[in-house]
C-alpha cells in the first residue's frame, strides 16, 4: 500500500506540530491536577480517542491521522495523557463489543479522564496462562458477585472502573466458561493493594475481590464470550501506536550517540572506539526494522484490517528490540548510563556533572515517562512480559498465523 503522505496529510502533521509546540509543558507533570489539565487541552484540540466513532467523542480519524498524532507526540517528547488504558484499551472493546446503553455511559467519560480505568486479567496462577484464571462470578439473580484476587493491575491504585474477566462456567471447558464484566472499583468488596517496583514506582497492584458486585447490565457480550473479548482487547495492546514507538526509540538512539560523542574513554571519545560503533550499528540496523514494520501495522489498518492474531509479531518484535537497545545502551555508557543529576529537566540534553564529566538527559521508557536510562532497562523487561510473555507471543504466531500444529504436552513427549 502507498503510504507516503498526502498533501493534506501534510498540512495536519504541520498544524499539529504548531499546536504542539505551542501548547506542550515543559519540566515534568508532577500533580493529578498537571496531568489532567493537559489531558483536557489534547481532548480540547481533539488529539484523544481520535479513532473513536464521533457519536461517541472520537473524530473517526484514519490509522495515518493517529499515526501522525502520536508520532508528533512522541516527537516532542510530550508528556503522557491520562486514563490510557482506558482509551487504548477499555473504550475500544466496548466500542466493539458493548451494548448501546454501556457506550453512552461510559465511553465519554473514558476520553475525558472523568473516570479512570484499569484492565483486571493475571492473576497470581493465571498469568500467561489466562484461560487458567480461578476468579468466578457467581449470578445472584439481579446482579453478579465477583469473588477472586488479580495482580499486575496498571493503573489499579487510580482506577474508578474496571475490564474484568471471571469464570461463570466452572464445568465448561476453561476458554469457554469465562465472561467479561465492567466493574466498579469504588465499592465494599474491592481492595487495592500497590505493588512497588524495582524501579521505585508503584503503578501495578494486586486487587482482591470478595462479593463486589457488579450489574447485569454491565455485562460485556455474552456469558462465556470472555475469551474471545480478551483476544481482541489484547490485540489492541498489542498492535496500536507503532510509529509512535519507534519515533521514542529514536529519540533516544540520538541521545545515545550524542552521550557518545561527550564521554571519553581512553582519552578519547566513546564514537571513535569501532566496538562502541559496531553496537551502535547493530542498534540502528534493529530500529530501521521496527519501523518498517510498524509500516506494515499501519498499511493493514489503513486499509480496514482488525489487529488480529499477527499483533503477536509486532509485540514480540518491540519487546525484545527495547530489550536488547537498552542492554546495549548500558553496555556503552558504562557507569554514566546510571546517573541523573537531580532536578534536570527531561529535554534538557547531555549535563555536565561536577568536575566535567558528562552524562545524558533522561529517555522516556516503556511506561511513557522519564526516567534514567537504568530505569528504562529495568522498564524493557516489563515488556517481555505484560499483554503475554515472549513464549506465548511465539506459541500465537507458530499456531495462529502459521498455523503450525499446537505444541504438544510434555508428558506426551516423554510417553
Amino acid at each position: 500500500m502507498d503510504l507516503h503522505p498526502t498533501p493534506e496529510d501534510r498540512a495536519f502533521r504541520l498544524e499539529t506540530r504548531r499546536w504542539l509546540e505551542a501548547n506542550v509543558p515543559r519540566g515534568e507533570l508532577k500533580t493529578p491536577g498537571e496531568r489532567r489539565a493537559w489531558h483536557q487541552q489534547l481532548y480540547d484540540a481533539g488529539y484523544i480517542g481520535m479513532g473513536w466513532p464521533k457519536e461517541y467523542g472520537g473524530q473517526s480519524a484514519s490509522p495515518m491521522r493517529q499515526a501522525i498524532v502520536a508520532d508528533e507526540l512522541a516527537r516532542i517528547n510530550a508528556p503522557p495523557s491520562m486514563n490510557q488504558l482506558g482509551i487504548s484499551i477499555c473504550g475500544p472493546t466496548i466500542i466493539v463489543c458493548g451494548t448501546e446503553a454501556q457506550k453512552r455511559r461510559y465511553l465519554k467519560k473514558i476520553l475525558t479522564a472523568e473516570e479512570l480505568w484499569c484492565q483486571l486479567y493475571s492473576e497470581p496462577n493465571a498469568g500467561s496462562d489466562l484461560a487458567s484464571l480461578a476468579t468466578r462470578a457467581e449470578d445472584r439473580g439481579d446482579h453478579f458477585a465477583i469473588t477472586g484476587q488479580k495482580i499486575w493491575t496498571s493503573e489499579g491504585p487510580i482506577a474508578d472502573w474496571g475490564l474484568l474477566l471471571a469464570r461463570t462456567d466452572s464445568k465448561a471447558p476453561k476458554h469457554r466458561g469465562i465472561s467479561c464484566f465492567l466493574i466498579s472499583m469504588r465499592q465494599p468488596g474491592v481492595e487495592v493493594r500497590p505493588l512497588r517496583q524495582i524501579t521505585g514506582s508503584a503503578r501495578f497492584s494486586e486487587v482482591f475481590l470478595t462479593d463486589a458486585r457488579v450489574e447485569k447490565a454491565d455485562l460485556v457480550g455474552s456469558l462465556g464470550e470472555g475469551w474471545a473479548i480478551a483476544q481482541t482487547t489484547l490485540s489492541y495492546e498489542r498492535g496500536g501506536s507503532s510509529l509512535a514507538r519507534v519515533t521514542r526509540y529514536a529519540a533516544a538512539f540520538q541521545q545515545l550517540v550524542r552521550a557518545t560523542r561527550t564521554l571519553r574513554r581512553g582519552g578519547r571519545p566513546l564514537l571513535d572506539d569501532p566496538v562502541t560503533r559496531g553496537k551502535l550499528g547493530r542498534i540502528y540496523a534493529d530500529l530501521e526494522v521496527q519501523r518498517y514494520a510498524a509500516l506494515r501495522v499501519l498499511s493493514a489498518l489503513q486499509k480496514g484490517e482488525g489487529p488480529g492474531p499477527a499483533s503477536s509479531i509486532t509485540k514480540l518484535s518491540y519487546s525484545e528490540f527495547e530489550k536488547r537497545f537498552m542492554e546495549l545502551a548500558l553496555d556503552i555508557l558504562g557507569p554514566w548510563g546510571q546517573l541523573m543529576p537531580e532536578g534536570a529537566d527531561a529535554a534538557c540534553g547531555p549535563v555536565g556533572l561536577p568536575g566535567g564529566s558528562p552524562t545524558i538527559a533522561r529517555v522516556a521508557t516503556s511506561s511513557g515517562e522519564a526516567g534514567t536510562w537504568a530505569i528504562a532497562f529495568l522498564w524493557s523487561r516489563a515488556g517481555t512480559i505484560y499483554a503475554g510473555s515472549s513464549e506465548i507471543q511465539k506459541n500465537i504466531i507458530g499456531e495462529r498465523v502459521l498455523g503450525l500444529p499446537k505444541e504438544a504436552r510434555a508428558d506426551r513427549v516423554r510417553a
